[in-house]
């Protein structure tokens, strides 16, 4: 059992026109009509809100079934499960509300919990400072207390790496004992090798390692009227069967508005004509038909690679070359379907210990008791990190099921003979890689797309070539909207996890910030 990202573009060679391509009537658009690509959480945000407006809008997606993209749930025998665990918790409130518009009456109230496996120990995520004391030991931890003074004292100038900026943040040996393994198996490359933007993005405020060092070394309270360091959230939304449900709302309700959502398509490329200031997509049907729609925007969220490479006219050599190094981490959730044996009720389970593969573990019943269909049984979903193409990837999904059910016995979470079925589920582009340049690649391709094509719109986690949460995409098509409506770039997209915080940071709903991993970006001046 296969399922597939589909939203990929294929090369730019590839013909536009000719004998083949049929443009559809019924997408010859004018004036603010607009293409998206992609049905994730970006690109259906902006449908619906252009609908509400009453611009005619068209999404294509290439999953033949499902809508949401990363997002998306999928199903097998009855038991549902997410693609990597999506918590509906912001910062803004005006996420907050879309969602509660699409879901007014399916979305759960559900607690937060989630460990850390360490050398075959289990530490609560945040860690609680005598938990963590006893678990590591008075040797350790008085290691780490040295390590964090030493880091104050005597930091890396100009971090350039994840594991300067953290162990900067944090001491060594807390980045030795709390992020390497992970962090590496998470991306397959040396700390040595992710850009420091990622962990400045990522663990800013209270992440991993902060949640750390204040248990390790308790803060005094703040003084009246100081700055008061928020908790890591307790509870967040979720829909009763995953997070799909929220994007098949929101599909559905762009239909009844009127807008297209056609499925099981894939855009071959996107040819801008500058004397009509239209775009023509061309795409793909299951059937291998083609078709092509016509609008006056583009708003893609497609990864930013597949896109620099299929536009027409073609970006400067030197640009569609720096597309073509963008790189991506793919990974696979291996779902096992067992008895119900009670044995841990955590959301998920980060995994840092080296001895296995697997980087985490869900519990798709504690998200929501109704992704699994029959009470006596529970289903885990076991994420592993990997390249499409390598050993982990082609292994097939008999030898994928026994790697996982080894795994789950050998951390102690499963008997393997309790579990009765599973199916593994393939996610291509799941993370855009922050290695070195990767910044400076972006910048060119954004910097060459704004000055020749203002109205191709960049949104969304792949789109952006950003590693942001469901949360972000939303805010980026939001805030896309409203220049697309007002026939002027009002707001500035890429500021908009500017200097953030993690978004686990915060209370839900708080206006002081678009949401939890960035800030509202504030309109550009004349």
């Amino acid at each position: 059992m296969r399922f597939r990202d589909g939203r990929t573009l294929l090369p730019a060679d590839v013909s536009l026109a000719g004998p083949t391509a049929a443009a559809d009537n019924d997408d010859l658009m004018s004036g603010k009509s607009v293409a998206i690509i992609g049905a994730g959480p970006a690109g259906l945000t902006a449908a619906y809100l252009l609908c509400k407006e009453g611009v005619p809008v068209t999404v294509i997606e290439a999953d033949p079934e499902l809508v949401g993209g990363i997002a998306r749930t999928a199903s097998y025998k009855g038991y549902h499960f997410d693609i990597g665990g999506h918590r509906f918790f912001s910062k803004s409130k005006e996420v907050e509300d879309l969602w509660t518009e699409l879901l007014p009456r399916d979305l759960l109230e559900r607690p937060r919990s989630s460990r850390i496996f360490y050398r075959g120990k289990f530490f609560s995520y945040p860690l609680r400072a005598v938990e963590a004391l006893l678990k590591l030991g008075i040797v350790e931890s008085a290691l780490c207390v040295l390590s964090y003074l030493k880091a104050r004292l005597f930091p890396v100038p100009n971090p350039k790496s994840v594991e300067d900026w953290v162990s900067n943040q944090f001491g060594r040996r807390l980045f030795g004992i709390f992020f390497r393994t992970y962090t590496e198996k998470v991306w397959g490359m040396s700390c040595k090798e992710i850009s420091a933007d990622w962990a400045a993005q990522r663990i800013k405020g209270l992440a991993l390692g902060s949640a750390i060092a204040n248990a390790l070394f308790p803060k005094r309270k703040p003084k009246r009227g100081s700055a008061v360091i928020k908790t890591l959230i307790e509870s967040f939304r979720y829909p009763r069967k995953g997070p799909g449900m929220m994007w098949e709302a929101c599909a559905r309700r762009v239909r009844e508005m009127g807008g297209q959502v056609r499925m099981g398509e894939r855009v071959l490329g996107c040819a801008f004509d500058a004397g009509q200031h239209e775009w023509t997509l061309t795409h793909v049907d299951r059937s291998g038909a083609r078709h092509q729609t016509r609008a006056a925007h583009v708003i893609s969220s497609a990864p930013l690679r597949e896109l620099a490479l299929g536009l027409t006219p073609r970006l400067e050599e030197e640009t569609r070359a720096a597309a073509s190094q963008l790189r991506y981490r793919d990974f696979l959730t291996v779902v096992l379907i067992l008895k119900d044996r009670k044995i841990f009720d955590d959301n998920w389970i980060y995994i840092h210990d080296p001895a296995v593969k697997v980087g985490r573990i869900q519990n798709f019943k504690s998200w929501s008791p109704e992704m699994v269909p029959d009470p006596a049984m529970t289903c885990y979903g076991l994420e592993y990190f990997c390249f499409e193409g390598d050993g982990l990837w082609t292994a097939t999904d008999a030898e994928l099921l026994e790697l996982g059910k080894r795994e789950l016995q050998q951390i102690g979470l499963a008997n393997a003979a309790d579990v009765v079925d599973g199916c593994v589920v393939r996610q291509p582009k799941a993370y855009p890689i922050y290695d070195d340049g990767y910044a400076q690649k972006v910048e060119k391709i954004r910097r060459e797309i704004e000055t020749r094509f203002p109205t191709l719109h960049l949104v969304g986690r792949n789109g952006m070539h950003k590693y942001n949460n469901q949360d972000h995409a939303m805010m980026t098509a939001m805030l896309c909207v409203r220049n697309i409506l007002a026939g002027s770039p009002m707001y500035d997209l890429w500021r908009v996890n500017e200097d953030a915080q993690y978004h686990e940071e915060g209370d839900r709903g708080d206006d002081s910030g678009a949401s939890g991993l960035r800030r509202v970006p504030r309109r550009l001046t004349a």
